[in-house]
């Protein structure tokens, strides 16, 4: 944490510091550029300035400070405050929170995605998991079901995505993987040029993803209703930063995270609007898979990945089985609430 201070200086021989005020600056590293995905931390740096009278700022560096596959290892080392980062990135590193990631979890609304990550960010297995990163889970970047941008032919069976090389990471690779496609990780601001090069034939991303990275611009075609999974990606904050802040300078940051999320949510919801303005400007034609073949892609993919990863996480002494019943239950919760 960068404290800034301001004195005033005598003009006696010599200088004599004779009042000073300190400002708290955090340093936070995120990625690409300012679009739908970062909207929140935007509102939060605003919403946390104001209660503080400009005495507590978030410095938002797109890609300054860090590599994204890199932003939870400097959190850990105090390189900055605060970071984004994608739990796909790296599996090993937190994987508690992976169970968001699982395919085919039936999470349908943004709002619910908001509830079901809070839900584990708040479980004691996964502050226990980030604990080891000095990270304190903050909030999350809620996105809506991925879909895959792709070239050539449109693929409207699940047959058809053998051997498809797709750029997915987390749950969604895994449940290509399942039906012989072959997943790759490239990071966000490199599958624009893994699909322009051949590298890649079809992205997996969220709309504002493909529009942000430019991966709408090389498509032919988008799958409307695939809905495979998301990508779950926390913004996180170092432990001792958090814990080194003022009590009004903590109230403040950690009061401004709700109507951050609401700001992003009515943001989200304003480029989903016009999605398929989208689509018809740039002619992709939109694919819709027959509930035949998604129900196959379900009954390949969803069922064995998830028995997978709570045996995975039970051979690790992490409560897989409770924190896929934790997202169940909330899910339930928050339909019941609505």
């Amino acid at each position: 944490m960068k404290t800034i201070l301001t004195a005033a200086v005598t003009a006696a021989a010599g200088f004599s510091l004779v009042g000073e005020a300190a400002a708290t600056e955090w340093n936070v590293s995120v990625w690409g550029k300012r679009r739908a995905f970062t909207e929140h931390v935007e509102k939060l740096a605003e919403l946390v300035s104001d209660k503080t009278n400009g005495e507590f700022t978030l410095n938002i560096s797109y890609g300054g400070l860090s590599k994204n596959k890199e932003n939870l290892d400097g959190i850990s080392i105090g390189a900055f405050e605060m970071a984004q980062f994608c739990a796909g990135y790296h599996r090993d590193k937190n994987p508690s929170i992976t169970v968001l990631e699982l395919p085919f979890l039936g999470v349908n609304t943004l709002e619910e995605e908001v509830a079901v990550s809070h839900a584990v960010y708040g479980h004691e297995a996964a502050q226990k998991d980030l604990a080891r990163w000095n990270a304190k889970l903050l909030m999350t970047s809620p996105m809506p079901q991925y879909n895959i941008v792709g070239t050539g032919e449109p693929r409207d069976a699940v047959a058809e995505f053998k051997d498809m090389r797709v750029r997915a990471t987390g749950g969604i690779g895994k449940a290509f993987s399942a039906v012989g496609a072959v997943p790759t990780s490239v990071t966000a601001t490199e599958a624009y040029n893994a699909m322009e090069s051949g590298v890649v034939d079809t992205v997996a991303f969220a709309q504002h993803a493909h529009l942000a990275f430019g991966t709408i611009n090389r498509a032919e075609w988008w799958t409307a209703n695939l809905n495979p999974g998301t990508v779950n990606c926390p913004v996180v904050v170092n432990t001792d930063a958090y814990e080194a802040l003022s009590d009004a300078e903590r109230t403040a940051l950690d009061s401004s995270v709700d109507e951050a999320i609401s700001h992003y949510l009515a943001n989200y919801g304003a480029l989903l609007e016009k999605w398929d303005a989208v689509l018809e400007e740039k002619g992709v034609t939109k694919v819709m898979l027959p509930e035949a073949e998604l129900a196959a892609f379900r009954a390949t993919a969803a069922d064995p990945i998830r028995e997978q990863w709570i045996k995975d996480m039970e051979a690790q002494g992490i409560p897989g089985q409770e924190l896929y019943d934790l997202v169940v239950k909330t899910l339930e919760d928050t339909r019941a609430g609505n």
